[in-house]
């Protein structure tokens, strides 16, 4: 990526996606793992949270799965958001999470809100919206 050149990340089954048209809804990226049973715990509600029509959550594999293991992967585990093929959080001037399940909820401004640890739910994650 070009030093002026806003950033886009790659995502599996689907063209790059470009951060600056994200702009105007809420984003969260979501970081994940196979061996984690939050994650799977939480996967219902970021489908639910995906389908709303302002906001996108970006699913990233913390054990660095790619390609068509990572679709396959997210098919098993009934991920329907997106899943990126990279981590976009150094682009992005973010620390790599330590524990899983982690949430970076980004504002429609592309201000980064919070990072949340730990199952999220729906509910959870509106109230946060609303503040």
């Amino acid at each position: 990526m070009g030093g002026c050149q806003p950033p886009s990340f790659e995502r599996i089954g689907g063209p790059p996606i470009e951060w600056d048209a994200l702009r105007g809804q809420w984003v969260l990226v979501n970081y994940w793992a196979e061996w984690c049973q939050p994650c799977w715990e939480e996967i219902p509600a970021l489908n639910a949270l995906d389908s709303a029509p302002d906001i996108t959550v970006l699913g990233v594999n913390f054990d660095g799965v790619t390609g068509s293991e990572l679709s396959a992967l997210g098919a098993r585990m009934g991920i329907e958001f997106t899943l990126l093929a990279q981590d976009p959080g150094p682009a992005l001037g973010w620390t790599s999470p330590v524990g899983l399940p982690a949430t970076f909820v980004v504002a429609p401004d592309g201000s980064l809100r919070e990072a949340r640890f730990g199952a999220q739910t729906e509910a959870g994650i509106r109230a946060l919206m609303r503040r």
